[in-house]
Formats: C-alpha cells, structure tokens, sequence
C-alpha cells in the first residue's frame, strides 16, 4: 500500500504539540509494516536546517500557474521519505509554524496552508511522475484541511482519511479571503466547508475525507457533544458511522526507564524500582535549584509536563497546591511555558512555598523526561484531552498519574479502588468534576495510597506493564486504511 501521511509538523524537525510525535511515530511504525510511506510537510526554516539529506525533486504547477518547488529529504530517525514543499516567503521565516515571533497567528496562514494542501494533492497524484501515487493520503488536522478538498477535483483519486487532533483549531476565515484564494465557488456551502458564513479548513478536511479518526475512542465520542463539539458536534455525529476513535501511541524507545539517557539511574518493571526512582528524584530537585532541606523532605514528589493553559486545567492545580501543602509534606514540580497569568501563578508559588514548589518556564526535553522518572505521582488535569502522551509516558515509568475523566486520559488511567486494587488493573487515580476541590481529592487519594509501599509498588508495575507503543496504533490504522 502507498500511504502519503501529510502533517503540519513532524518531531524531531519541528514540534508545537503532540500532532508532530504522531506525525513521527506512526509512519515509522507503518514502514515497520511494510507500508510505502512518503511523509510531506512545509519546508519551513527549522527543517530545513536539521535535514541531513536533501536534494530538489522537482517542480508543481499549481493550478494559478504558481511554480512550487518540491525537496526531498531524509532524517535519522524519520523512517520515511519526505516531501518538503518549498514555499520560501511562505515557510522560510523565524517563528513557529502558526505564529508569528510575538505569538500572534500568521495573517497568511490561509494562503500557506491552501497552498501546500494543493501542492500534497498534485503529489498524491504523481504530479512529479516519479511513478509514486498514492493508494491513501493520510491528512491530520485544519492544516491539511484542504488536502481533501482538492483531491476530490480528481477523476482518479486516492481514499482519504482526515485526522483530528484538536477540534479547538480549525482556521476560518471571511468570503473576502475565500475569493483571494480563488477556491473553487462550489466549496462556499454549507455541504462544503462553509461555517457559520465563515469558511473553515478544519470543516473542508471532516467534509470531503472517504473516513474520520481522532486520537481516542473517548474523544470520538466527546466532539459528537455540544460540550467539546466547538460548533461541529452535529456535523460529526450526522457522519459518526465514518468517525472512528484510535488511541494514539507512544514512542517506546524515547521513552525508555531502561534506557533513557536523560536519567541519572535506570530501572524496568522486574528491577530495583525504589532506589532508582530516589536517585532521579534527588537529581531531578537539583536540577530545579533545590535547597539541602528541599532535598531531604520525604513527602510524595507531583510533577507536571505541558501548555500553562486552560485546557490543561494548570489553573486548577495552581489553585490546589496551597491548599495541598497545608495537610502535607508534598513537593511539587512544573514544566512549562504558555499564558503569561498562569506562569506569573506559577512563579509567585514557587516563591512563596521555596521548598515545596519548583518550577521551569519553558520547555526542557531533558527535564521532561528526569520529571517522568524523578516523581512519584503525575497531574494532568485536563478540561479536555482528545489522547495525551504524558499520562502514558507517566505510566511507562512507574509514577501513576492523576488525571481527570476525559478523552484519552479516560481511556488509558484506571482508577484506584478497593476493587480495581484487587483485580490488579488500577493504574492511576480519576477524577470527573474540573474544580480545584475534585484535583485535591484526587491527588489526597493518591498521597494515602502512596504511605502503603506495598499498594504503591503494585500500582506502579500494573503501570508499567502496559503496552502503548504504536505498534498497537499503527495496526488499527492499516486496517482503516485496508477497509477503505
């Protein structure tokens, strides 16, 4: 089968959120599958600094007329062939993929993405005739939107299947800007991708893809609500026989407790788990400044990797960890960078409680992964989470996460009780309600549980048995893409 995965990003080249670890993990695991992979992304400055090898391919012609010049280049650990459009006013500038250096969206992201969505389409086709058309064009979220849209100009056509990541995101834009663009006139309607007099590239992609997958089974779910729908809720369950949920996975290799060269002692599920897990703790608290009496505290270790953001529910942890700390020993570190408030919160707790809360603005692999391996327990206390990957890396490395009841979080996190105790298949602690107060319980459970060693040590390794590579993943995929 010849699969075109098209994406936005694509870790380790350029990585906003979780889409570029998808966007690198499953089509390496379909090439382990015998799958002929090629992966297209835009030429943007970042990756075309860190491509080791690259050579142009060819020339499109787009159907303004506009010459667009397609690269092809390879990486270390890119499994796949890729495909960079090269747009150089469009993706060879400073900043992230979206926004601009200052964090505000680009104006031009329209242009930029309609353009490289017509661009993956014509390679789809084999518009380089290098022999190469794809069986299945694989696009993933409002970038790739369009990918769709102009493959079904096409009398012959690959199957299509659109991916959403985030619902949250789908870039609208006025008539005016639907005219610049010279989209074809049939497109402004509502069947199309017309929304709310708006155009949506997100609503283009949900529209004229053959299939619909997000990254859980829980979240396929959820986005058919008026609670997480965002304006699309009816759309998706009016096309919920073609919407399937498929759990993300995780790259296994990277996130390693036995191999990590990030950690000071390494550790699996048969080993010496406790002295390891103090050794990354102790270094973890170094590294975050801590003093001598911080390091000897003794209470259970909380950390936290991600966006200061409302969604992430940061604002209910800041708000719990007052009230935590006056019934507890705990510790708390935090790993993150996002709105300026929640970061200010941030920062004045870790001043004012300088033993107990440790925080890092901005983002660390190195510290990501010491954190995972370093504490004892994980929040993550998301108002929504259409997969998450932390709670899973959390899992991984023996430190059960705290979570809320949502998404993939509610698929992956079983909670503790007597009874899942007993069945062996508690893993971590859930909470439902997204308050302050619901987290406080949550994570009072997770202390108690945490001063019996034995219930602890049995949590931990049901943790790390679990599998969630993407070999899982990746099969469920090929079987959508064989179906379609």
């Amino acid at each position: 089968m010849k699969l075109l995965f098209a994406a936005s990003e694509l870790f380790p080249l350029i990585k906003t959120g979780g889409l570029a670890d998808v966007a690198h993990s499953l089509p390496n695991a379909l090439v382990g599958l015998d799958t002929d992979v090629r992966v297209v992304l835009p030429a943007y400055r970042e990756v075309l600094r860190k491509i080791n090898e690259l050579r142009a391919a060819g020339w499109l012609t787009l159907a303004n007329g506009r010459e667009v010049r397609i690269l092809e280049g390879r990486h270390l650990e890119v499994d796949a062939p890729m495909w960079l459009i090269d747009i150089a006013e469009l993706f060879d500038r400073e900043g992230s993929p979206y926004t601009d250096p200052l964090g505000g969206d680009w104006a031009d992201n329209p242009l930029r993405f309609t353009l490289f969505c017509e661009a993956a389409a014509l390679l789809a086709s084999d518009g380089l005739g290098l022999g190469w058309r794809a069986d299945v064009v694989h696009a993933n979220d409002w970038q790739t939107g369009l990918l769709p849209a102009f493959l079904s100009l096409e009398t012959r056509r690959p199957r299509t299947l659109f991916t959403v990541h985030n619902l949250a995101y789908d870039c609208q834009f006025d008539f005016g800007t639907f005219q610049y663009l010279r989209l074809p006139e049939h497109w402004w309607a509502i069947e199309c991708g017309e929304f709310y007099e708006r155009f949506s590239m997100l609503k283009a992609g949900l529209m004229f893809s053959d299939q619909l997958s997000t990254v859980s089974p829980r979240y396929a779910q959820e986005i058919q609500t008026k609670e997480f729908g965002y304006g699309y809720a009816d759309i998706l369950a009016a096309h919920a026989e073609r919407l399937q949920g498929i759990l993300n996975g995780i790259d296994d290799q990277t996130w390693n407790p036995e191999t990590d060269p990030h950690l000071v002692a390494h550790y699996r599920v048969d080993g010496k788990i406790r002295p390891a897990k103090r050794a990354n703790r102790t270094a973890l608290l170094q590294a975050m400044g801590a003093s001598d009496a911080a390091l000897q505290r003794a209470g259970p270790l909380v950390g936290s990797v991600g966006r200061l953001a409302f969604q992430k529910g940061i604002d209910l942890l800041l708000e719990a960890i007052p009230q935590l700390l006056t019934g507890s020993d705990a510790q708390f570190v935090l790993i993150g960078s996002g709105d300026s408030k929640l970061e200010a919160r941030l920062q004045q707790l870790a001043q004012d409680y300088p033993d107990h809360v440790f925080c890092h603005i901005g983002y660390s692999e190195s510290l990501a992964h010491r954190l995972e391996a370093g504490c004892d327990i994980f929040a993550m206390p998301s108002r929504y989470e259409p997969c998450g990957l932390n709670q899973m890396y959390s899992l991984r490395y023996g430190t059960p996460p705290v979570v809320r009841e949502t998404g993939g979080l509610a698929d992956t996190v079983v909670d503790t009780t007597p009874h899942s105790l007993t069945r062996g298949d508690a893993n971590g602690f859930v909470f439902n309600e997204a308050s302050a107060d619901a987290l406080c319980a949550a994570l009072e459970r997770a202390f108690e549980v945490h001063a019996r060693p034995k219930q602890w040590m049995k949590l931990i390794k049901t943790g790390m048995r679990q599998d969630f590579s993407w070999q899982h993943s990746a099969e469920s995929y090929l079987h959508l893409y064989q179906q379609m």
